[in-house]
């Protein structure tokens, strides 16, 4: 399909940015379908081989089928995988329990801190969409972050009519120009290499690279997952999509969001999350 390759393109052309522009990358992965592709593109743009750490953030609540999948597929790979958890966190009981709020801030957004200042990450590339939420769709390719993880990076500048200026209105997409150096007031960047495609444009081009998945996705007994995390925040849809042909066709004709499986209490609070360093 030549508007996959597009896609695939484009993708493939902001990972080699990334590694040309920074001298610390790696790539997150969740082990869901979009990060799980974002390797796949990974390893294409550098003929087979990641040249820099997968990191996974393990909250210790994921499915087991999650586990599974990654230790096989970080084998069969090759992969430099980097597990990180928050052990200080996880020891004194925190869970979803605590609030949906409270345990992803603190079991995934303070252990991608822990992460970034172990392995003195400059550049880190996730696997995220626009069409996938509303505050998503406000990201950008290369986006920073600032010495408290702060999204919407900003610094002083003389004149007009704001005294800031965002460090992230900066960037030409549609000419291939991004800005990449963000100077002091940024910790590390974000870079969202899969931005511009869609659920069903992912489904399609797994179908095409037949790019290996976890199971959770295709229906056992009506029902089946469409977004995957942690076992607590994740309910199956109503689905008979057993195979990858059915959920792209079932795609097409869906009138429901993608996240609606997913714990809307941390939902709602996307934005808040993301403020504070969420993926």
């Amino acid at each position: 399909m030549s508007h996959l390759k597009e896609l695939e393109d484009k993708s493939i052309f902001i990972i080699r940015e990334a590694k040309n522009k920074f001298k610390n990358p790696a790539v997150l992965w969740s082990i869901g379908k979009d990060s799980t592709m974002l390797l796949w593109l990974c390893k294409k743009a550098f003929f087979g081989k990641i040249p820099f750490p997968v990191v996974h953030i393990d909250t210790g609540y994921k499915f087991k089928e999650i586990y599974e999948f990654r230790d096989n597929m970080a084998k069969e790979w090759g992969l430099d995988l980097r597990i990180v958890k928050n052990e200080e966190a996880l020891a004194q009981g925190m869970g979803p329990d605590k609030g949906k709020f409270e345990c992803c801030n603190t079991l995934k957004t303070e252990a991608l801190k822990l992460a970034v200042k172990e392995h003195k990450i400059d550049a880190l590339l996730l696997g995220i969409r626009r069409d996938e939420h509303g505050i998503r769709n406000k990201e950008r390719y290369f986006s920073p972050r600032d010495k408290q993880f702060r999204w919407k990076l900003a610094r002083k500048k003389e004149g007009g009519d704001s005294p800031y200026e965002s460090l992230q209105d900066t960037e030409m997409s549609g000419w291939n120009l991004f800005a990449t150096d963000f100077g002091p007031e940024a910790d590390h960047v974000r870079v969202h290499p899969i931005l511009h495609w869609t659920e069903l444009e992912v489904w399609q081009y797994v179908k095409q690279e037949n790019i290996p998945m976890v199971d959770l996705y295709l229906s056992k007994k009506g029902k089946r997952y469409r977004s995957i995390g942690c076992e607590c925040c994740c309910m199956p849809v109503d689905s008979e999509a057993d195979d990858i042909d059915k959920v792209i066709e079932e795609l097409k004709k869906t009138t429901t969001r993608e996240r609606e499986g997913r714990a809307q209490e941390k939902e709602h609070l996307m934005q808040k999350l993301r403020s504070l360093g969420y993926m």
